[in-house]
């Protein structure tokens, strides 16, 4: 199925597909997807990807030693998005329960809300993004990150799937 049909059919129940992915921008009059959807893994024998966690809404977290965990979005979803350009993040500062909206992305084919992984506080935020949105594209996993938050909850990190339930996930929506 293509990505373009994959969001048309998906379009009004985000909450258990790709969560507003498929919201046009205002100016976007174009088809979604101008280029046929391959199937993708998020496979690596790399060990950073390899200690992800990730939502069903296709934000990722990596907790670090310290309990601060590193927030991004897939591969999937970037690539679902587009360019990206334009990223809205949180004040540092800023209390999330696990599911909270805290931000958004956007590109030139269409908007998402981003929403936080796990509870806790925005200790940081990628400033890089403000000058260089398409480093979400680039580099989601190292470079593109979003925001680093404290990890009030662990518990929490059952309810994530690591990255072979993720990309079973992701296979399922594809299909």
């Amino acid at each position: 199925m293509s990505a373009c049909r994959l969001f048309r059919c998906l379009s009004s129940n985000f909450s258990s597909a790709i969560p507003s992915l498929t919201r046009p921008l205002p100016h976007a009059s174009h088809r979604l997807c101008p280029k046929p959807f391959s199937r993708r893994s998020v496979s690596s024998s790399s060990p950073s990807l390899a200690a992800l966690k990730f939502t069903d809404k296709h934000e990722w977290i990596r907790v670090e030693d310290n309990g601060v965990g590193t927030v991004g979005i897939s591969s999937f979803a970037q690539e679902a998005l587009g360019d990206v350009v334009y990223c809205g993040l949180p004040e540092v500062g800023t209390q999330l329960a696990q599911q909270d909206e805290f931000g958004a992305l956007e590109s030139v084919k269409a908007a998402s809300e981003l929403f936080s992984p796990l509870t806790g506080e925005v200790v940081e935020v990628n400033s890089l993004l403000a000058d260089k949105p398409g480093l979400v594209n680039k580099s989601c996993y190292k470079d593109g990150w979003l925001m680093k938050m404290t990890i009030a909850k662990p518990s929490e990190l059952d309810s994530l799937m690591d990255e072979a339930a993720y990309e079973r996930y992701v296979r399922s929506i594809e299909d």
